[in-house]
């Protein structure tokens, strides 16, 4: 008869020391789930680069053990990974509740990938996966369908809180249920797992429902069309500018496709409530007075290709800047993209629009909680070890602080990285170990194959361009017959820097005959020679370290 193994082990393979790509491991003797599977957008200095998305290889060795992946919510840092994932290894469930689902079928149809074992779940249900019993519990956050797991295995109960807040008045009127989350602290939970994001921020996050009292406000001062940009995701932001609408007797055109593609999942499961005759097409705004118009549109994030930023520019086919508009941008930029936001904002002020975006304008809310929230999860739970996940390391170590001053033992928490193996017995925490984890970045069609080289090579060539060096040699005799030739991008113009270029040209020159006259013929040494000959040159000329590739052709 086979030992039951008495630990479990919690290995993150993203989404710790980082904002996105969340993804976690719960492991059991030969039985694994995954909690969630999201991207990262690209940092600063990821030239080229589409979208970030973990590092698998530790499922793909292990892939004949997983059961299931279960879903909190549908945002892209916690689902956008999956349509990547899926093409490479087979999992044969994927349990989501059903508007997390509806947006996932989207991006897996986009990338021709099958949704047949996708599985829909609510809150409150409770099933048997292997030894895993999982359940899941209602929270609110900044998308509708929400919520945190637990998963009770025969070494102890493991909650996940997924990303919440603790909203007493949302728009839906389904508050976190807080009674389960009790329930559970009273039977004894071993690891909790905790949204860190806003462990920073004293306090509590206002409810939902404070926008719509700013809404209201500006919906009675506009005296043009209304633009509001947000998330497409957040459905009840969504329906509280449709009730504004229907207050203020104004019509509703949605654009930007994710925002069309979300709006109409949400009115197919019933997330969504529009009355008859609201919602228009893009195209009708001009058939109504401009003041009898709302248009809820992407970009609250100055993406350069979301319809808020063409606008802006001037660049949209369908809908133009009138002066006169008010414009909402109803979200707080996500680090990085402060710049975007700020120029998309100026271009609007520009076109003579008035903008809405200051933090303190309460045209935003967070979907995550504070300190206070984040404290009285701890103390409903009250766990015997505690993983602050979802955040970067700053978060981290805040909300590791924070549970310290609740009491729970320093040496009980842990501040984990990406790919650590964290094993638990019912009385004892470790870190076992270490697995492969990491950024995947996906480039176009092509996923990890852009890795740190060619990312090293792309900032090379944004900083100082390239120069290519053509020579035409004698095979036979090893000898110079035409060129070298060179050539420049991104460098300096030639035709202005004619002298530096003949200049290079002669250093290349005595490169080639130094190496005729020590009977250097390996093309490789050759190459190598020149290029060093040619960048030490160019630095001490420009202080500048192009890219330099030397091309021999031979005859």
């Amino acid at each position: 008869m086979a030992k039951i193994p008495q630990k479990i082990q919690i290995i993150p393979l993203g989404g710790l020391g980082e904002i996105g790509k969340n993804m976690t491991v719960v492991r059991y003797g030969d039985e694994i789930i995954v909690i969630d599977c999201g991207l990262m957008f690209p940092e600063d200095d990821m030239l080229g680069i589409d979208l970030v998305i973990p590092d698998i290889g530790y499922l793909l060795e292990n892939k004949d053990l997983v059961k299931a992946i279960v879903l909190t919510h549908g945002h892209e840092d916690h689902i956008g990974a999956l349509p990547y994932v899926l093409k490479q290894i087979h999992i044969p469930v994927v349990y989501g509740t059903q508007l997390t689902l509806g947006i996932l079928e989207g991006r897996l149809k986009e990338n021709n990938v099958a949704s047949t074992n996708l599985v829909p779940i609510r809150p409150g249900d409770n099933m048997q996966i292997g030894s895993f019993n999982l359940g899941f519990v209602h929270v609110s956050h900044s998308i509708a369908d929400s919520v945190g797991l637990y998963i009770k295995t025969p070494v102890g109960t493991i909650v996940h809180t997924g990303d919440f807040k603790l909203d007493q008045t949302p728009v839906d009127s389904r508050v976190t249920d807080f009674h389960k989350f009790a329930e559970l602290g009273d039977q004894g939970v071993l690891v909790l797992l905790a949204d860190s994001t806003n462990a920073e921020r004293p306090g509590y996050t206002l409810s939902e429902k404070s926008v719509g009292l700013t809404f209201d406000e500006t919906f009675r001062n506009a005296r043009e069309r209304i633009i509001i940009a947000t998330f497409s995701s957040n459905i009840h932001r969504i329906q509280q500018v449709v009730d504004m609408a229907c207050k203020y007797k104004r019509k509703v055109a949605v654009l930007g496709r994710s925002m069309v593609n979300v709006v109409n999942i949400a009115l197919d499961l019933g997330y969504l409530t529009i009355p008859e005759g609201v919602l228009i097409d893009i195209d009708q705004i001009n058939q109504y007075p401009s003041n009898a118009i709302v248009i809820i549109t992407t970009g609250s994030q100055g993406e350069p290709m979301s319809a808020l930023t063409k606008m802006a520019m001037s660049d949209h086919r369908k809908v133009e800047i009138i002066p006169g508009d008010t414009v909402v941008i109803s979200a707080t930029p996500i680090p990085g993209n402060e710049k975007l936001v700020s120029r998309t904002i100026d271009y609007l002020l520009r076109q003579g629009a008035e903008v809405v975006y200051e933090k303190a304008s309460g045209v935003h809310v967070s979907g995550h909680a504070s300190q206070e929230e984040l404290k009285l999860m701890h103390n409903i739970i009250r766990p015997k070890f505690f993983i602050p996940v979802h955040g970067e390391y700053r978060h981290l170590k805040k909300h590791a602080k924070l549970a310290q001053e609740l009491g729970l033992l320093k040496e009980n928490i842990f501040i984990a990285e990406n790919g650590q193996v964290l094993e638990f017995t019912s009385d004892k925490g470790v870190i076992a170990g270490k697995v492969t984890a990491g950024n995947v970045l996906v480039d176009g069609l092509g996923v990890g194959d852009v890795g740190n080289i060619v990312l090293r090579d792309r900032r090379q060539l944004s900083q100082d361009g390239i120069l290519i060096v053509v020579v035409t040699m004698d095979k036979q005799r090893g000898c110079v017959i035409a060129g070298p030739d060179i050539v420049s991008r991104g460098f300096v113009y030639v035709r202005e820097s004619e002298e530096l270029m003949e200049e290079a040209k002669e250093r290349v020159k005595i490169a080639l005959e130094k190496c005729e006259l020590n009977s250097i013929t390996e093309w490789a040494a050759i190459k190598s020679n020149v290029r060093d000959t040619l960048s030490k040159y160019l630095y001490e000329r420009t202080r500048r370290r192009p890219m330099i590739l030397p091309i021999i052709m031979e005859v």
